[in-house]
């Protein structure tokens, strides 16, 4: 094992931890800002969704400064929304200027989730990618934990809990923007850029044996260099997998979980500090099966986890909906199937997309390419976490009908990686490209 690689890729990782962490903290907070700016359900959708739209426009303008500018530099403005994001969220008390500020945390969630996994992937070797890139989403499933801890822990403190259960996050987006200034550039940027002896001397730091190979190559796989286009037909299969994969990713209902589940389990007939307890246990089975997969997927590979998770997902998305169908108060089974649902999410999807996501394409168009397979996942998790509270308040089978949804999606999900996605596990990514039919 290469020592720096794996250092190198837990920083960058960071970023996944504050993605995650800006991703759930707002389940504590979301009814008490209902109540405190009396938000009609659609513009509390809204207000939730604020910070999800940011993500949709961070996540697919981040690609030309990531190609520009280098991945390094990137990520250290992203760590200074993250920070912005943080403090504003915590100190206002206008509603206008806290979607304004959610919205900052959003751009840099999308960014983050462009930038961070194709870092790890460009630096990581071919047999330690699959660990190294799945580390991004380990740090990821880590935040969503320690924000349902915290607001759970914070829920006691008084009328201004959420804004500490906001503000807490200015803690690792200052260690995060500290411990950016130890890691270097990423060596297929600097290869694209000719600067190959500063690649040549990290690709040998993080103990790729084939640096110079994969410089020759790198070089004629970037033939267009930094103005190759991604839509000239040559990347169709790439941008193909990595648009239906996003879309899937959000069609499970992950972030409607993850936004509202204190809402949810109010739904079920939990008193509020069982609402605010149960998603603890949602984040800690979310991180144990994040763990498992990690060790699993350079061993198992990418598809058979997806092909996994697909029939868990649908066996208890559906027991959830079929629970939401009928008189719900008081049903506790509500906890085992949600937590059911998010191992199997964990172990595949959750572990799976930014890994495939950031390996599909070549290195002259990954930014783009990682650009929008992020785009597509955030603007269909921003219909997603717009629309359930609008159905679930629309209705007395809102939570039955969104459930049933994400079910019949699942199995949609499970057709489209049986027959069509490619396996990518152990192969270098200029050998993901020759596969794909790229030259």
């Amino acid at each position: 094992m290469s020592w720096y690689a794996l250092r190198v890729s837990l920083i960058a990782a960071l970023g996944g931890f504050l993605f995650g962490f800006e991703t759930a903290v707002i389940s504590g907070a979301e009814k008490t800002i209902q109540q405190l700016w009396s938000l009609s359900s659609g513009w509390q959708g809204f207000t939730v969704a604020s910070s999800l739209i940011g993500t949709v426009i961070g996540s697919l303008i981040t690609g030309a400064p990531a190609q520009k500018l280098g991945r390094k530099k990137v990520l250290g403005i992203i760590a200074i929304l993250y920070l912005l994001s943080a403090i504003g969220c915590a100190l206002t008390s206008v509603w206008l200027l806290f979607v304004t500020f959610r919205f900052i945390g959003g751009l840099a969630v999308g960014a983050s989730s462009v930038v961070g996994p194709m870092y790890i992937s460009e630096v990581a070797p071919a047999h330690m990618r699959g660990r190294l890139a799945g580390s991004f989403q380990l740090n990821i499933v880590f935040g969503i934990f320690i924000a349902y801890l915290t607001n759970f822990l914070f829920l006691g403190t008084g009328e201004d809990s959420w804004r500490w259960m906001l503000g807490i996050m200015v803690v690792p987006a200052a260690l995060f923007a500290f411990l950016l200034r130890s890691i270097p550039e990423s060596p297929r940027w600097l290869v694209l850029n000719n600067r190959d002896e500063e690649a040549k001397r990290i690709f040998e730091k993080t103990g790729d044996l084939d640096a110079l190979q994969n410089i020759r190559e790198e070089h004629l796989l970037a033939a267009g260099g930094i103005r190759e286009k991604l839509f000239n037909g040559k990347y169709n299969k790439p941008i193909f997998f990595a648009v239906l994969l996003a879309m899937f990713n959000q069609l499970a209902g992950i972030n409607a979980i993850l936004y509202y589940a204190p809402r949810i389990f109010e739904m079920a007939g939990f008193g509020q500090e069982q609402a605010f307890l149960q998603p603890v246990y949602i984040g800690a089975a979310n991180l144990l099966f994040t763990l498992l997969a990690m060790t699993m997927i350079d061993r198992f590979g990418r598809k058979k986890l997806l092909i996994i998770g697909s029939f868990g997902m649908i066996l208890f998305l559906g027991l959830t909906a079929n629970a939401f169908s009928g008189d719900i108060s008081g049903n506790s089974n509500v906890l085992i199937y949600l937590i059911g649902f998010i191992a199997f999410f964990a172990f595949s999807q959750g572990a799976v997309i930014w890994v495939f996501i950031s390996e599909i394409f070549p290195n002259s168009v990954r930014s783009q390419g990682g650009s929008l397979g992020s785009f597509t996942h955030w603007i269909m998790a921003a219909i997603i976490s717009w629309t359930f509270p609008v159905i679930v308040e629309g209705s007395e089978k809102g939570g039955y009908y969104s459930f049933l949804f994400y079910t019949v999606m699942m199995f949609l999900h499970l057709i489209f990686v049986w027959k069509f996605l490619p396996e990518t596990k152990g192969k270098s990514l200029e050998e993901i490209q020759k596969e794909l039919g790229i030259k």
